[in-house]
């Protein structure tokens, strides 16, 4: 894709230390609209400890994130949704018990005039958001324990842009997921971006960030190596930076 005008997502200059080690030292990347930014490199890297930081998991010791161009102040979760920033963090954080229409307002119900909860409504805002983003999708009276992995990546997904989510946080999507799961991921993934949203996908696969990503960004003993146009490079160049920290010929950004 072509990036124009300001980044959605700016991370300028990061470093994050634990104990007097530091983690991620002074690493910049940026993410546009409608574009997914692949964070690969070995575990310990540094890659999810950098993205924490945006999700306000983790407190950075200096740099700055800028969102939209101005500077933001991201010192915990509930900040980062106020920048609309979501995480689908790969365990989910559903519950297994409950329907996707539960799940997807859990904590946040719609209610009737009288305070009751509005499941009527729920399941309806449930199915149109989920005939934005996955219109086979059928088993809205189910618990999302018997749905199928891609499907539950599904009501993940859609809780997140249902709230009004803008970047997105992906910690390995397809994950234990097959083929055609895989597959299904790798199409809401393009409807996202279709919608404006952009998406770092936290990755060890080489192979789903060349299929998945725009970009990717390499990181190594904390640093960033490296950020690539993944149509300009191969899987070997990738996986020379990611073990050799070596960046390559072509296709750098």
């Amino acid at each position: 894709m072509t990036r124009q005008g300001k980044p959605l997502v700016e991370l300028r200059d990061i470093s994050i230390a634990f104990g007097g080690i530091k983690a991620v030292d002074h690493v910049t990347i940026d993410l546009h609209p409608g574009e997914v930014v692949g964070l690969l490199g070995h575990n310990g890297a540094g890659k999810s400890t950098l993205i924490k930081c945006l999700s306000g998991a983790y407190q950075m010791d200096s740099g700055a994130i800028y969102i939209n161009g101005e500077k933001a102040e991201i010192r915990n979760p509930r900040d980062a949704r106020r920048y609309n920033i979501e995480t689908i963090y790969q365990t989910l954080a559903l519950a297994d018990n409950l329907d996707a229409a539960s799940n997807l307002f859990l904590g946040r119900e719609l209610v009737t005039p009288l305070g009751f909860v509005d499941d009527a409504q729920m399941e309806a805002e449930t199915r149109k958001i989920m005939g934005r983003l996955n219109p086979n999708f059928r088993k809205f009276k189910e618990p999302v324990k018997a749905l199928s992995g891609g499907q539950r990546q599904s009501v993940a997904i859609a809780r997140a842009v249902y709230f009004n989510a803008k970047i997105l946080i992906m910690d390995e999507p397809t994950a234990a997921l097959g083929p055609h799961e895989t597959q299904m991921v790798a199409e809401l993934i393009e409807e996202l971006k279709a919608q404006g949203l952009g998406i770092f996908l936290i990755e060890h696969d080489i192979h789903n960030v060349m299929k998945l990503c725009d970009r990717a960004s390499v990181m190594k003993n904390g640093q960033l190596v490296g950020t690539v146009d993944v149509k300009q490079v191969t899987d070997e160049d990738i996986l020379g930076m990611i073990i050799l920290g070596k960046t390559p010929d072509r296709g750098m950004v």
